[in-house]
């Protein structure tokens, strides 16, 4: 190529044939390293101590359990399916898969269904934070502080355990009893052996004639609250009166059929006249232990009947083997209640108010809108909820280990507890134990996948 110039003429080379600068170079084409192939690597290199991890403390313990489970206790001789089949004929296991099968239907459906209440009533009232905050707050402590917690609450002694004063106190508020248990007469005091517990008197009583009905057997510390010192009952023509009180004086002391002054009156006690075995008339002692009886009851027996001694009203036996299950349920509900309280509450808070306004606008109630839109639209939420908390009770151990007592453990037993029952102690079998862990890792599997679908599900949306 050739140009014309002021100078003369300058000859210019083709472009293929000129020198590449240094701009040329730059953009040369250089071998370079794959970029997918070092992110890759960094991930690696990052992960490994995550994979190792995982390998050596979840799968290398699964894979040994899976191979543990066929052999015998010793673990030298081949057992095949033997532990598994113990897992439904032993009568134990299979009370603990009963009582799984109980956990995993009603503690997360309960658990959800009260996050939900909390949830949806709480929404709009001023003090719906703090509220929250105190049902959330049992999830701060720990398992085992709720369990001894709970085994407290549920003690069967009403001056302990919450549940029983409570349940006392309603008691008594409607079926007062006077309960002296342990109370008798002394062979100088004018009653004898009834039969079946009651005692009567020695002879018949007569009308305007007081009657004396001691007692002794009752620790002072016993006596009712509003008990009295008991006073000699008055004569009234035509009717039978007397006295019921504990002939006992305190730091010993005064006579046998008596009444001394620091001498109580047995409040409650009652008191029948009985005549050819039917009983005529009755009444009860008041807090100073007179009682009055109609004219009906002269030349009758007067009989304490049985039930003035029996126990007094100690309250329900919440740790027995019938509740001990549906108790701790209710200490589990207790702590996780507030979790899906706070999950649901987060979707709440999340739904469309325009579809809320509108349903109301329309006419429906707030039943209908609960029921028709806020919770179909909360229906992720609450299986997130649900199917978190059925993982959760599959493994639960803490609570029924320490709140069941040893005599109603058996009855209360879940698969973790057989599990840690089985596999330590002096008599362990790791065979039977590797095989219930087997057995949770297979009710877990289905939930895990039930969850992931659902999730991936979400995900396309």
């Amino acid at each position: 190529m050739t140009t014309a110039a002021a100078g003369g003429a300058e000859t210019v080379p083709p472009a293929d044939k000129r020198l590449p600068g240094r701009s040329e170079r730059q953009r040369s084409p250089r071998p370079r390293r794959s970029v997918t192939g070092t992110r890759k690597a960094v991930a690696t290199v990052f992960l490994l101590p995550a994979l190792v991890l995982l390998g050596a403390l979840v799968v290398y313990p699964i894979v040994y359990s899976v191979y543990r489970s066929f052999f015998d206790q010793a673990g030298t001789g081949f057992a095949g399916l033997g532990n598994y089949k113990a897992l439904f004929t032993d009568d134990t296991i299979r009370t603990a898969v009963k009582n799984n099968a109980i956990w995993v239907v009603f503690a997360p459906t309960v658990s959800t269904a009260l996050g939900l209440i909390f949830a949806v009533l709480t929404e709009r009232i001023r003090w719906g934070t703090a509220f929250k905050l105190i049902v959330f707050m049992p999830m701060a402590i720990s398992m085992l502080a709720a369990g001894i917690i709970f085994r407290l609450v549920y003690d069967q002694a009403p001056e302990r355990g919450v549940a029983n004063a409570v349940w006392v106190g309603v008691h008594d508020t409607f079926a007062e009893s006077a309960g002296y248990p342990n109370a008798h007469p002394l062979p100088v005091h004018p009653l004898e052996a009834g039969g079946g517990g009651s005692f009567v008197t020695k002879v018949p009583v007569r009308a305007g004639e007081p009657v004396s009905l001691p007692l002794v057997g009752v620790a002072p510390a016993k006596m009712p609250g509003d008990a009295k010192p008991a006073k000699a009952a008055p004569t009234e023509p035509g009717k039978i009166t007397g006295t019921a009180w504990l002939d006992f004086t305190k730091g010993g002391g005064g006579k046998p059929n008596v009444i001394d002054t620091e001498e109580l009156g047995l409040r409650g006690l009652e008191v029948e006249a009985v005549r050819d075995g039917r009983t005529v008339a009755s009444a009860t002692a008041a807090a100073d232990g007179t009682f009055t009886l109609p004219g009906s009851a002269d030349g009758a027996l007067l009989r304490l009947p049985a039930s003035n001694f029996k126990e007094p009203y100690n309250g329900v036996d919440w740790l027995g083997p019938t509740l001990v299950t549906p108790g701790i349920i209710g200490s589990y509900v207790w702590m996780w209640a507030g979790f899906a309280m706070v999950l649901i509450a987060a979707g709440l808070a999340g739904l469309p108010r325009e579809l809320l306004e509108a349903a109301r606008v329309d006419g429906a109630n707030e039943w209908q809108v609960f029921r028709r839109i806020t919770v179909p639209l909360l229906a992720p939420v609450l299986a997130v909820v649900l199917v978190t908390l059925m993982i959760n009770v599959l493994k639960i151990f803490d609570l029924v280990f320490i709140i069941a007592p040893g005599s109603s453990q058996d009855d209360a037993n879940v698969l973790a507890l057989q599990l840690y029952r089985s596999s330590f102690g002096t008599d362990a079998d790791l065979g039977i134990g590797s095989a219930i862990a087997v057995l949770l890792l297979l009710l877990v599997i289905p939930v895990m996948v039930f969850n992931i679908r659902r999730i991936r599900k979400e995900g396309r949306r």
